[in-house]
């Protein structure tokens, strides 16, 4: 458990400075794109999000579950048939993708270089999703912390540097913005795959035992196609709530442009700033992920219960805190990014999203360690229908608009959070307030 808490302390402090350099790189954003520029930017996102989950494949999640579960002795064997499935997944992804991304009309309204840098990506995070498996299941979380800072500080640095020192205009405004988020996801690609090249070298010089091939493929592949389809489906609705917005926006009545205004003042402005905390829901969501694994294999409910306990005392404690901050200093937050009232308004109507968002994260956590992905995937399909079906219906009345997407946000955020929460007491042995909770033997 010392390893466990350690590992959430590293990664809050560094996540909490990452995210105040994200803050940093959305206000140089929104000054430097306009607010129609910063909608663009935060349409596109989805898009590449999915992209680099496809590559992903979800490695990390099934790579460190799997090497949390078994002894060291495996774990040389177990990464050598991960860098086969990566390899040959890769490949053909690669293929796939080339063929493909020319053909995608989102990419359409940008410049075309975005298509090939994306193409770029999935070679970078299918390398990277192993070593971030393996040190997430060692418990290393320093390494990935520093990744995640790395990420963050490259960014931010290149955006201030350009934009500081050269004019450009709107198109090559938003490809430097683009390129910049790319070219963060290398620099980790280079120093995560650099440690575990090191890693790697002393794990070969240990005593090592092999596991049939067919055995860690099913395994992995027992985590990864669930998962990667839960995050696959959350992903790409992800990627159609841009779309799906500005439509409800332009049938209420509103022109396209003022569409993409509003969605791009409610994405890089009040969203920006409520996911600030979230940072600590992300930390424990990769934390929990092996140490909820390692537990359950070992049958220890005592300490699932009290891991279960004080995660959400924690998120409680600073989830109220945060969203009071957000509803009664909106104004002045938001006036970092832009002189209007419209963000600071979106920001407190989302206090339910943002709250229960801190919630879900880490719940998904003990889900994913608790072998219950397809619950898990089935209440996510649940909460976007209802959620979308509400953005839908509320967003294109002329009386509710943006007010009314919010509406279906707020809604869909709850709905996921009490889901998860009451499969993972119904799982563990307690009641919803935590009642009923195993003495330990």
């Amino acid at each position: 458990m010392g390893i466990y808490y350690r590992g959430i302390l590293f990664l809050v402090i560094t996540a909490f400075l990452g995210e105040g350099i994200e803050i940093l790189i959305n206000m140089i954003l929104a000054r430097e794109l306009g607010s129609h520029g910063l909608g663009l930017y935060m349409s596109i996102l989805p898009t590449i999000f999915l992209i680099v989950l496809i590559s992903s494949f979800e490695l990390p999640v099934s790579i460190s579950k799997f090497i949390a579960e078994r002894e060291e002795r495996y774990h040389r064997n177990i990464l050598y048939h991960a860098i086969t499935i990566t390899i040959i997944f890769t490949s053909l992804l690669f293929v796939v993708g080339t063929m493909l991304l020319p053909f995608i009309p989102v990419f359409n309204s940008y410049h075309p270089y975005v298509r090939w840098l994306v193409i770029i990506l999935i070679p970078v995070i299918s390398f990277t999703s192993v070593a971030r498996g393996y040190f997430m299941g060692r418990q290393e979380m320093g390494k990935i912390a520093i990744s995640n800072f790395l990420r963050k500080i490259v960014q931010l640095a290149v955006l201030f540097g350009l934009f500081r020192f050269f004019d450009f205009n709107s198109e090559s405004s938003l490809l430097i913005a683009i390129s910049t988020l790319i070219g963060s996801e290398i620099v980790v690609f280079l120093y995560l795959v650099f440690m575990f090249i090191i890693q790697f070298q002393q794990i070969r010089k240990q005593p090592f035992s092999n596991l049939n091939r067919k055995t860690v493929r099913k395994n992995l592949m027992a985590v990864s196609i669930p998962t990667t389809g839960m995050r696959l489906f959350s992903a790409f609705t992800n990627a159609l709530q841009p779309f799906l917005i500005k439509a409800a926006l332009v049938y209420s009545g509103i022109s396209s442009i003022q569409a993409t205004e509003q969605f791009g003042m409610l994405m890089g402005v009040a969203m920006s700033i409520g996911f600030f905390p979230g940072f600590i829901a992300h930390s424990l969501l990769i934390v929990l992920i092996p140490g909820v694994s390692k537990t359950h294999s070992d049958r220890d409910f005592f300490s699932l219960q009290k891991m279960l306990q004080q995660v959400m005392f924690l998120t409680l404690g600073y989830g109220i805190a945060a969203v009071a901050i957000f509803y009664f200093f909106a104004p002045e937050l938001t006036s970092l990014f832009f002189k209007s009232d419209m963000p600071a308004i979106y920001l407190q109507l989302l206090w339910p999203f943002f709250l229960f968002h801190y919630f879900v994260m880490p719940l998904q956590g003990f889900m994913i360690g608790l072998d219950l992905i397809k619950e898990a995937f089935i209440h996510i399909i649940w909460a976007t229908v209802i959620s979308f079906g509400l953005i839908l219906w509320l967003g294109s009345m002329p009386e509710w608009r943006m007010n009314g997407i919010i509406i279906g946000m707020n809604t869909g955020s709850v709905l996921l959070a009490l889901m998860h929460y009451l499969t993972v007491c119904k799982k563990i042995g307690v009641s919803f307030f935590m009642r009923g909770v195993l003495q330990k033997e």
